[in-house]
Parts: structure tokens; sequence; C-alpha cells
């Protein structure tokens, strides 16, 4: 199970949703079990899709600053 006390690194998020998808796809968990790994499976997908995303705004920052600065110095 996730403890969300702690922030988790991409990474970790990614194994424990690795982990989740796993449990899920055995499809031996009870019912109940099975809804709650998947509300888990679920915030930690979105977690990760916003880290993604925080990091895809800064490489088009940097490359757009860099872009700019070589064009300067033409």
């Amino acid at each position: 199970m996730v403890f969300f006390m702690k922030k988790l690194s991409f990474e970790e998020s990614l194994n424990q949703l690795e982990g989740i998808v796993q449990r899920l796809e055995r499809g031996d968990l009870p019912l109940e079990d099975g809804l709650k790994a998947f509300e888990e499976g679920i915030k930690l997908s979105k977690g990760c899709q916003a880290k993604l995303d925080s990091c895809e705004k800064r490489i088009e920052e940097l490359t757009a600053s860099d872009a700019s600065t070589t064009k300067g110095s033409s």
C-alpha cells in the first residue's frame, strides 16, 4: 500500500503503480480490495502524469530560452 505521508519520487510512484497493475491483472483480489487498489493506482497515475507535465514544461522553457539566446547572439 502507498503511504501518502511521504512524497514519493516519480520512480517510486511508477514502481508502486506497476505493482498494483500486476496485482489487478492476476485477478485474484476480492472486489473491495481490487477497487481500493484501482483507486490507489489512479492517484499514482495522476501524480506521475503531473510530474511528467512539470518536467515537460521545464524542458520547453529551457529550450525556448536557449533558442532566443542563440538567435540573439547571431
